[in-house]
């Protein structure tokens, strides 16, 4: 199986060299071309526009930042669509609006290509790694069709179900993670007030029953200084958007989560959409005039 790979910002590059690690052939595209020269070192083939990547390709990846660059990618002048022939698969690795998938899926199944959704959770440090959680929706033997591939760069990787379970699935989780963020910043803001070392405060929180997947990963780019989770607060916005337009659609009182994304949105204003998503606890120092810096944690985290 041959695959184009779209998309090569912080996930996408890391998703597309566990493909070639795993040995397998990829054309990748993105608008800086320069994001492409480690993986064409690493054997990957560059091509000019989205449909000369689908045309060297039998299935086409796509990572992208948000539903209108899919739209383009796949749609536009020289689109993906336009060069993948008819048996072909679409797979779309990003966070992407749950009806715009199934929008797309429709006119990709005019030509006769198939479609999974496989977005990713766990952080740019295990899908550097190839340890990263795919969640996949689609039918059953398409994904099994993909399944070597999305184990090639995934860890765990599960088939939620039908086109649109992975979209629902995806945004839950992010929708956690932004929640555990803001209160793994109050957590440390306390420890600091009340005295306490931060360090020791890590150690302690992580070993107990409040303990988080955030707090263990995006707590320690917090007490570095560099913030640096390879996530923007822009995406972090996208992504609660699309959660609350989930509450709305299925009826359930998000009032976590909507307090989270105006939190999110007041951090987006101050620091720039561009900036790292656990730039929002420093909203809370800024506040209080106190910085959370401990020695001995990573301005990045490890793969």
């Amino acid at each position: 199986m041959r695959y184009a790979f779209i998309g090569l910002g912080n996930l996408g590059k890391h998703l597309a060299a566990s493909l070639l690690r795993a040995e397998i052939e990829v054309t990748v595209h993105d608008l800086d071309k320069q994001a492409a020269e480690s993986l064409v070192e690493m054997g990957a083939q560059w091509a000019a526009s989205p449909k000369d990547a689908a045309e060297a390709a039998d299935s086409v990846i796509t990572c992208l930042p948000s539903p209108a660059a899919a739209v383009a990618v796949l749609t536009g002048e020289n689109g993906a669509f336009e060069g993948l022939g008819a048996g072909g698969t679409w797979i779309e690795m990003s966070t992407n609006d749950q009806h715009e998938v199934e929008r797309l899926a429709g006119i990709a199944a005019g030509q006769g290509i198939a479609t999974l959704e496989a977005p990713v959770t766990g952080g740019v440090h295990k899908a550097a790694s190839g340890e990263i959680t795919v969640l996949v929706g689609g039918e059953e033997a398409v994904y099994e069709a993909h399944l070597p591939a999305l184990r090639a760069m995934g860890g765990a990787v599960f088939h939620m179900g039908p086109l649109g379970s992975a979209s629902v699935i995806k945004v839950i989780t992010n929708m956690l993670a932004f929640i555990h963020l803001v209160a793994a910043g109050e957590a440390l803001m306390l420890a600091k007030k009340g005295g306490l070392d931060l360090k020791q405060s890590f150690e302690a929180i992580q070993a107990s029953s409040g303990n988080s997947f955030v707090h263990e990963t995006e707590s320690q780019v917090i007490l570095s200084g560099s913030y640096n989770i390879g996530f923007t607060l822009d995406l972090a916005c996208k992504d609660l958007g699309f959660a609350q337009q989930f509450g709305r659609e299925f009826g359930v009182p998000l009032e976590l989560a909507g307090l989270t994304e105006q939190i999110f949105k007041r951090a987006q204003a101050r620091y720039g959409g561009d900036a790292w998503s656990p730039k929002v606890v420093q909203l809370l120092e800024d506040a209080l005039g106190t910085e959370l810096r401990a020695p001995g944690f990573p301005e990045v985290l490890e793969a």
